[in-house]
């Protein structure tokens, strides 16, 4: 076998292991049909009960475990004022805006959730123990953000991480 021999028999077996071995498997062109189904019942279900804070709470926040905080925020934005003051809408309001890089209004809007759940003028609070627990967590987080002058956490993660460092750290005393 001559050098042109090995020359095919080397390509021959480059071209296979090429065609066996690629890293990446197939991606769908269209995106996954259960999400897309879910978001259009949710969005359905937004259309025909306009004035239902909890459905809309449900779209938005479809809407950003889709990565879609652009049409959560814009949901939230068009709804009526009355359900854009809902905590709940509120708190997942500015999760949408931490997402879009929004990091002085995702704390303004953090900030208000958590001045509704301690309004003493209610009787009947709106605010469950664990919407506060989460608003009070996010809001120290997303200050910690501010302070350091982050306004998109995706953009600068090593910030991001001292951020959320500095906002989870637990003080120990010993005596």
């Amino acid at each position: 076998m001559g050098v042109k021999g090995w020359n095919v028999a080397v390509l021959v077996a480059i071209g296979a292991l090429w065609f066996c071995g690629t890293t990446q498997r197939e991606k769908p062109v269209v995106s996954d049909a259960s999400r897309t189904t879910t978001l259009s019942a949710l969005e359905s279900k937004a259309a025909a009960t306009p004035n239902d804070a909890a459905t809309l709470r449900n779209l938005a926040q479809a809407y950003l475990d889709s990565n879609q905080p652009g049409m959560a925020v814009g949901a939230i934005e068009r709804a009526p004022a009355a359900l854009r003051n809902e905590p709940a809408v509120d708190h997942v309001y500015a999760r949408a805006l931490l997402e879009q890089g929004r990091s002085a209004d995702a704390l303004a809007a953090e900030k208000r959730v958590l001045a509704r759940c301690a309004d003493p003028s209610v009787e009947v609070p709106a605010c469950s123990t664990w919407l506060i627990a989460s608003a009070t967590r996010r809001a120290e987080i997303i200050e910690q953000l501010v302070q350091l002058g982050v306004e998109d956490a995706n953009a600068h993660p090593e910030a991001s991480s001292l951020a959320y460092h500095n906002a989870t750290r637990q003080v120990s005393v010993s005596y």
